[in-house]
């Protein structure tokens, strides 16, 4: 496996003045899990970046926190802007390299399903990730699962049937569906799904219109009534 590393530089600006970290393409950030506690620091916006990409949040990367050393981390939470979709923060979790932990990992699927190929079937994917167990170097970036399995809409591929690395203890049922293929909608249904929409519009358009009379009704029975007064 790859070593992944990561400078980072402590840091002591504290709430709003963060803002200016971020202007000079610096991340505010944060090392936790440690027995110093919590370590205050910043990374470079592009570095991260380009660490993040490779490791995600399951890969181990080597952080450099200048006086504390370099320490063993997961990439452990992000915050970004709501609006451009920046990263804006980032927590770091410091690990030991002799005590497993538990994480959960993306599932990739790869291969080719004849039962969408030849019957042209869709894919349905049951599970995004993979509950597992290991020790911090054991920690896969993704798993993969093969759907080539899928031949026809009755297959099924369960979590037993998922090739996992050596050290790495799956946590989730062997039973639980991970993929499956299920027949294309036949243009009947189609239809019949299409006609249904239509009558939820027209019932929304008509629910519209009487609230919108019946709101005119009262208004010309306030204005009748002050008029009166």
């Amino acid at each position: 496996m790859t070593t992944l590393e990561l400078k980072s530089e402590k840091r002591e600006i504290l709430g709003k003045k963060v803002k200016t970290l971020r202007n000079k393409g610096l991340i505010p950030a944060v090392v936790y899990g440690g027995k110093e506690g919590t370590i205050l620091i910043t990374v470079d916006a592009k570095e991260f970046h380009r660490v993040f990409k490779t490791a995600g949040e399951t890969t181990l990367v080597k952080l450099s926190t200048g006086g504390e050393g370099v320490k063993n981390v997961l990439i452990h939470g992000i915050a970004r802007d709501a609006v451009k979709g920046n990263v804006q923060h980032v927590d770091f979790y410091e690990v030991k390299m002799d005590k497993k932990i538990i994480a959960k990992i993306p599932l990739v699927f790869v291969g080719d399903a004849l039962a969408i190929i030849d019957l042209g079937g869709v894919l349905v994917k049951a599970m995004q990730e993979l509950e597992v167990r290991a020790f911090p170097a054991n920690l896969p970036h993704e798993i993969a699962v093969n759907i080539s399995a899928l031949k026809t809409f009755d297959d099924n591929i369960a979590v037993r049937d998922i090739k996992v690395p050596d050290g790495v203890e799956v946590l989730e049922s062997l039973e639980t569906s991970v993929a499956s293929v299920i027949p294309p909608r036949s243009e009947a249904e189609i239809e019949s799904l299409t006609g249904e929409v239509e009558e939820k519009i027209e019932e929304i358009k008509v629910e519209t219109e009487e609230k919108t009379k019946e709101r005119q009704e009262e208004k010309a029975a306030e204005t009748k009534e002050k008029t009166a007064t």
